[in-house]
């Protein structure tokens, strides 16, 4: 059902960053496969200053959190009123931080089939929780440590999102054998020279047959998902060899 849906999309999926730091978000997307996106109409990447929406003459975006403690936390107000020109039937809204639920391929995959992706970069000690509570749709974690903002963990979501979109990668397979898309760690690759230093590529690659390549591969994948991943597997399997 995901595959139907990316192939029959005609519109270029839009990314909306919230944050208070556009200058750190713009690079990446502006070079390498995401910039090529954008320039080719697949994806449309915009940054949105959180600054802009802030309070006095300082523009503040934080206070000081009730029942006290260190650091600072975004007001819900401040974001509430940056949200506003973003929301929208077509618009999903998603705040980055630690406690959300884990980001994974399947998650990317769900999300590769929305038109417009809202992601709030969380920053300083918190995010008020009235706008985990009212103001966005989901909250992701890109995993089980503490960043200094939700820039980094935003931009990674762009990129794991927008390569699924048909057109991004140039090949329409490219994003089928990877790492985590059938729920294993990918096969090893290997290019030119078949011989280095005596490292040598696995006869089977360059035998021509290709029935057994693919249960080669097949076999490598699960392999390799059981000696470094084997809580991807499902018991019987994780278990076996």
């Amino acid at each position: 059902m995901v595959i139907e849906t990316l192939r029959a999309r005609t519109a270029a999926v839009r990314f909306d960053l919230l944050t208070l730091h556009p200058d750190l978000c713009r690079s990446p997307v502006e070079h390498s496969i995401l910039g090529r996106a954008q320039q080719a109409g697949l994806i449309d990447v915009r940054l949105h200053n959180l600054r802009e929406h802030g309070l006095g003459r300082y523009k503040q975006c934080d206070d000081e959190p009730y029942g006290g403690g260190s650091g600072m936390v975004l007001r819900v107000d401040v974001l509430d009123r940056a949200l506003e020109p973003l929301r929208g039937p077509d618009a999903h809204v998603v705040l980055l931080e630690a406690s959300g639920q884990p980001f994974t391929q399947a998650v990317a995959a769900r999300l590769a089939t929305v038109p417009r992706l809202v992601l709030v970069c969380g920053h300083y000690e918190g995010v008020d929780a009235r706008v985990r509570e009212h103001l966005v749709d989901e909250t992701l974690s890109v995993g089980d440590f503490v960043l200094t903002g939700g820039e980094l963990p935003a931009l990674l979501i762009v990129d794991a999102v927008a390569r699924l979109l048909p057109g991004v990668l140039g090949c329409e397979h490219s994003s089928v054998d990877e790492s985590f898309q059938q729920g294993l760690l990918e096969y090893p690759q290997y290019t030119r020279p078949r011989e280095y230093r005596g490292w040598e590529v696995p006869e089977i690659l360059i035998s021509g047959h290709h029935a057994k390549v693919a249960r080669w591969r097949r076999e490598q994948a699960l392999a390799r998902t059981r000696a470094l991943r084997p809580d991807l597997l499902p018991e019987d399997e994780g278990e076996s060899g």
